[in-house]
């Protein structure tokens, strides 16, 4: 059970990004834009495969559903790092640290925030999918509800690991918000099966929780069931990949803060 102070600050923190996100017209636009961008693209590709592609007819919106749930991933990636990253380009960061704020529960403010950023980003496309298309991701019923918090899962772990590189070499390494999250999608298996890769890469692959997620989704859009052998792989590894990212931001913090270095909107950390 979260303390009542720990739930006011944690709300404090949150009720600052919503302000943000409700002054900026733009902020709300950019969310949903590139999800329905890739959600048309897709859904134009998907219709011409229908008519050419045995294995894409036989699961109709396969690759709408795939393109739908990678941007869950990317938009839950992206919305932890933007948050971090604002608190970075206003310099908020020094301010927070002599705050009664905790660093754990700036952790909590930040993973609420990418999941409000994500629902606001992925449902507009997931539901203009529906008249477009007719494709509707929610027939995939309670399987969904796993495959999306595994992938916003993976997508925290990793844009934790970047604002901990952040704190550790300033602003120069925000790129790899964007950077790392695409390095892992030929190796997740959004759009085909994991055995289409060389087979000196399938370990990696299977390594990494999307890669379960994925396979796990076209398992029931192919009819063969909700499979939960790749659920608890994709839920393991996220569990372990999730705690050391946390493990990593939190030691990151701690180093900046008692060297002062948070004032400066997260300077570089010298090796210890």
């Amino acid at each position: 059970m979260i303390a009542a102070g720990s739930r006011r600050r944690i709300g404090a923190m949150i009720l600052r990004h919503v302000y943000l996100m409700r002054s900026s017209w733009p902020r709300l636009v950019e969310m949903a834009y590139w999800p329905i961008v890739q959600m048309i693209t897709w859904g134009f590709i998907t219709q011409f495969f229908h008519t050419h592609s045995s294995w894409v007819a036989e699961a109709a919106g396969v690759l709408l559903g795939a393109v739908l749930l990678w941007d869950v991933m990317f938009r839950g990636n992206l919305g932890l790092a933007l948050s971090f990253m604002e608190e970075m380009w206003s310099r908020n960061l020094g301010h927070l640290s002599v705050s009664p704020l905790r660093p754990g529960e700036l952790v909590v403010a930040l993973v609420v925030m990418s999941l409000i950023r994500t629902v606001m980003g992925v449902l507009p496309a997931a539901l203009l999918a529906i008249p477009f298309y007719h494709y509707n991701i929610f027939d995939l019923g309670l399987p969904l509800v796993t495959f999306f918090f595994n992938l916003m899962m993976t997508g925290w772990a990793v844009a934790l690991m970047v604002s901990a590189l952040i704190l550790r070499f300033g602003l120069s390494a925000e790129s790899m918000a964007w950077a790392v999250i695409f390095a892992l999608s030929p190796l997740s298996g959004i759009y085909y099966p994991i055995e289409v890769l060389p087979v000196w890469l399938q370990p990696i692959a299977w390594a990494l929780p999307p890669a379960h997620v994925f396979e796990g989704m076209r398992a029931v859009m192919f009819g063969q069931g909700f499979r939960a052998d790749f659920f608890f792989a994709a839920l393991g590894l996220n569990v372990f990949y999730l705690g050391g990212a946390i493990a990593l931001f939190l030691r990151m913090h701690h180093v900046a803060r008692v060297r002062g270095l948070l004032l400066g909107a997260g300077g570089m950390i010298e090796n210890e």
